[in-house]
């Protein structure tokens, strides 16, 4: 049976998803920054009322993923938060300038997160050699890396994305990401052997509010987790 982990931006999305059926939820905010660390209210609720097992977004910040003393600190507090909270998982990684892995940080991250498991990140898909990648993520103990292929889609990056997972010789999950969705799902099937895939599986729907300041160009539209978007990923995934 393949597996279905759902991304969500919101505490709203999160419950949406978990009733349509998804497997797994990884826990985010801020879908246009890339997704950074949920906030501990946001956390607190949907630990409190969802059973489904669920990874935790470990990301100080938007932008690259190298990252500063102080900021490499927030992580270790909010590992250990999650930890303490009773999370299945956290997702995170790090780099150093020259896009290598930052082998002794990721070694760090794994220790601090023990039980929890630890998914590598699309930081992945930023690093200069994804072969060399795989192996060291590999030795630091990461359970899974999620990754695109090093394209903007898993569509664009298939063929890299299997060929990790042949690389990867069953000692690492290879999860593939970005862009997944019930219309290219099929097709991906056909060149990438994964039994676990993510997608955030995303609409836009009207934001709440009923008024707004016309000169201050808020957006109308807020991004929520589409229930049958999530149906649809699962039938096609059952079926394969």
């Amino acid at each position: 049976m393949k597996l279905l982990e759902i991304a969500v931006f919101s505490i709203e999305s999160a419950f949406i998803a978990a009733k349509a059926g998804a497997n797994r939820l990884e826990l985010c905010e801020n879908y246009d920054n890339g997704g950074t660390t949920p906030s501990y209210g946001y956390l607190k609720t949907v630990r409190n009322q969802l059973s489904l097992p669920m990874f935790v977004m470990i990301c100080p910040r938007a932008g690259d993923f190298v990252y500063n003393q102080e900021e490499f600190a927030a992580m270790k507090a909010d590992i250990l938060l999650c930890k303490q909270m009773g999370f299945d998982g956290i997702v995170a990684g790090v780099l150093k300038a020259d896009g290598s892995i930052d082998k002794e940080r990721m070694q760090q991250i794994v220790e601090w997160a023990y039980p929890m498991e630890v998914t590598f990140h699309r930081a992945f898909d930023r690093c200069n050699n994804p072969m060399m990648a795989l192996q060291q993520i590999i030795a630091c103990g990461c359970q899974r890396i999620l990754t695109s292929g090093q394209q903007p889609s898993a569509l664009e990056g298939k063929d890299l994305i299997q060929q990790l997972i042949d690389a990867a010789n069953n000692d690492i999950i290879i999860v593939p990401g970005g862009g997944i969705r019930s219309n290219n799902l099929n097709a991906l099937l056909q060149t990438i052997h994964s039994n676990e895939w993510h997608s955030s599986a995303k609409k836009l729907v009207p934001a709440n509010s009923e008024y707004w300041v016309t000169t201050m160009h808020d957006a109308k539209e807020k991004i929520i987790a589409d229930a049958n978007e999530i149906a649809a990923l699962q039938t096609i995934l059952n079926a394969s």
